[in-house]
């Protein structure tokens, strides 16, 4: 079953959609789905997005929460990567609301720049059992730095910064990055568990990006890279698979 849901973060309102398994006769695992910074490309129509995803794991018996940070979808606010931190946490308040919930099972999947948030949040709240990266960047400095390939003009040609005085320091706005780049964080994860999962032909994070991570990170930690698979690693049915078994072996 689907539900549309929305929550407020410092004014925003933050939408997303929960899906729960078919079984809610007692509390069960959650997932908290989290998905990229935004490239302004238009989907493909066969593309079914995270509403899919959601569907193959809530089938699997979690309960699944995808949501669009501020600045992108049906969310308001404008792109920051602080932001995005805070929006996590509030998703997190939201579903530890939540009657079917089992809190001492709630994990994270982060994609991209979405994992990167997850690594960083994970680190600072123990009420996440686990995590997932996804395409994980170690850090943002190729993007931030003389590339200027994360800068405010970009997200705002876009449609990710709406406000025209926003962000009102850049250099605290770039700062974010930094602040939350997961190879300051995954260490801190522990002894939660991590699983990192890279493609081997992603062209936008290298996979050299995942062992950095994976040599950084504590154990208990899993690292995989799949054969042939790009940056969009929800598309991969390798990938996604081997992340509904690593849950299935935390869970049970």
């Amino acid at each position: 079953m689907k539900k549309d849901v929305s929550f407020a973060v410092e004014g925003i309102r933050i939408a997303g959609e929960v899906h729960f398994p078919g079984d809610r006769s007692q509390r069960g695992p959650a997932l908290c789905i989290c998905h990229g910074i935004p490239s302004g490309e238009p989907p493909h129509p066969s593309d079914g997005g995270y509403p899919l995803l959601a569907r193959k794991f809530s089938a699997a018996g979690y309960v699944t929460l995808i949501f669009n940070f501020r600045g992108t979808g049906l969310s308001g606010g404008d792109f920051d990567i602080r932001g995005w931190a805070r929006d996590l946490e509030s998703a997190i308040d939201w579903l530890s609301s939540r009657a079917a919930v089992d809190m001492s099972r709630l994990y994270l999947m982060g994609f991209s720049g979405g994992a990167a948030v997850s690594a960083y949040v994970a680190a600072h709240d123990r009420r996440v059992a686990g995590v997932i990266l996804c395409a994980c960047p170690a850090d943002f400095d190729k993007l931030v730095g003389p590339q200027n390939l994360l800068s405010p003009e970009h997200f705002r040609r876009i449609g990710a910064i709406r406000d025209v005085h926003f962000p009102p320091s850049v250099d605290e706005w770039l700062d974010g990055f930094r602040e939350v780049a997961p190879i300051r964080w995954v260490d801190k994860i522990a002894p939660r568990p991590v699983l990192l999962l890279h493609g081997a032909e992603d062209d936008v994070v290298r996979p050299d990006e995942a062992w950095r991570l994976y040599q950084k990170a504590r154990e208990p930690k899993e690292m995989a890279i799949i054969k042939g698979a790009g940056h969009k690693l929800r598309l991969s049915q390798e990938a996604m698979d081997k992340a509904l078994e690593w849950l299935g072996e935390q869970v049970n």
